[in-house]
């Protein structure tokens, strides 16, 4: 998985296309203090971006962005500084299903279905941080 990911960032990176479901978060770790760079499904809904885990609070880089007090970057052919903002548990639903959607990959990863009714999606909120990008 760890070779995927570094194949994916590159591709991100420097695909003369702009890819509009993805981008390559870059943030540094908490504990090595070196840049890690994670690619991921961009989340566009009602104007906003969004970052989601699909392995959720488990995911390395969401805890390397809570010990980062949010701040990251999107990496890419435009590097651009973001403030990761965690979206509340009671806001989460709606975004999470509308990420189901958009990133099939993720589908395997997540224990509800695409189609599932909101109140099955609202069960798993709590475990499924999701993150609205903001200018720092």
């Amino acid at each position: 998985m760890r070779a995927l990911n570094r194949l994916d960032a590159l591709l991100y990176r420097v695909l003369p296309i702009r890819l509009t479901r993805g981008t390559v978060l870059c943030v540094r770790g908490r504990h090595s203090g070196r840049v890690r760079r994670i690619p991921l499904a961009l989340l566009r809904y009602r104007g906003e971006r969004y970052l989601v885990p699909m392995l959720g609070e488990g995911a390395g880089w969401v805890r390397d962005v809570r010990a980062a007090g949010g701040y990251a970057r999107l990496c890419g052919r435009h590097s651009a500084p973001v403030r990761l903002l965690e979206v509340p548990v009671g806001e989460r639903p709606q975004l999470l299903r509308a990420y189901l959607r958009m990133a099939p990959g993720a589908r395997a990863h997540m224990p509800v279905d695409h189609r599932a009714p909101l109140e099955d999606v609202t069960a798993i909120a709590p475990r499924y941080p999701v993150f609205r990008l903001a200018l720092p």
